[in-house]
């Protein structure tokens, strides 16, 4: 159960947030947690989350390790502030700021140099779904994002199946499209020669209305969720409806 917080809250509210999560989701052993704040709040929600099983990342990360990239925060940084995961190639940055399947093919060797456990998005457009498109789509950039790993790196990344036009839309793929789609990614994964099972989350307007009917499908390891997941109460609510499921 991982959400990402996208551009929202502060370290104070941070620090609320968690107040008020950690005992809902205190019995909660059925699943694993991690939640993906933006830079500034990760060491407030390293901080909070101590002595919890709650496991932090970050939304992105660059590639080089260190150097004169303004801006930019690396692979080591991330793990120094105490963070597990990173988020590599979500569909709003390769919208809206230039993100390729190539780059995310070395972010996500960064994410794993530095011993983080990279969370890699895929997904198709609107008009790649009418046009029936979305299996040739989304192998191009399994293929391309993630083709120069090699076995062992392969099975320690995480994907995230986000179809683009259901993220923050209130459309969600159905429980079969999404079971679909997932059997698809591990067959391209088997073709590339992944031992064992790759883990797969779904992601696009998850909330506790579809939570349960997507996660009752045995192709879908778990959710990755955007606005659901910035509530104490609404996200505590989901992630004990994934153990029901």
């Amino acid at each position: 159960m991982a959400g990402n917080w996208k551009m929202y809250k502060t370290p104070a509210e941070t620090a609320a947030f968690f107040e008020a999560f950690r005992p809902l989701i205190a019995a909660a052993g059925h699943c694993e947690i991690v939640i993906c704040p933006p830079f500034i709040d990760l060491p407030a929600a390293v901080a909070s989350a101590r002595g919890t099983s709650i496991r932090l990342g970050a939304q992105n990360l660059y590639w080089a390790k260190e150097g004169a990239f303004t801006g930019e925060v690396s692979g080591p940084m991330i793990r120094a502030a105490g963070a597990t995961h990173a988020i590599v190639g979500h569909s709003e940055r390769r919208q809206f700021f230039g993100e390729t399947d190539e780059t995310v093919l070395k972010r996500t060797v960064a994410a794993l140099d530095a011993g983080l456990t990279p969370i890699v998005c895929v997904g198709e457009l609107l008009e790649h779904r009418e046009a029936g498109r979305t299996e040739a789509v989304l192998c191009e950039q399994c293929l391309k994002g993630i083709a120069g790993l090699d076995e062992r790196q392969f099975a320690q990344i995480v994907i995230a199946y986000e179809p683009v036009w259901a993220i923050g839309t209130g459309r969600n793929a159905s429980p079969d499209d999404a079971a679909q789609v997932h059997e698809l990614i591990r067959f391209t994964a088997a073709r590339r020669g992944v031992p064992g099972r790759l883990s797969i989350l779904y992601g696009g307007s998850v909330n506790a209305g579809n939570v349960l009917s997507l996660l009752a499908r045995p192709e879908l390891d778990g959710v990755l969720v955007g606005g659901a997941s910035l509530d104490a109460d609404g996200w505590a609510e989901l992630v004990g409806l994934g153990g029901a499921a």
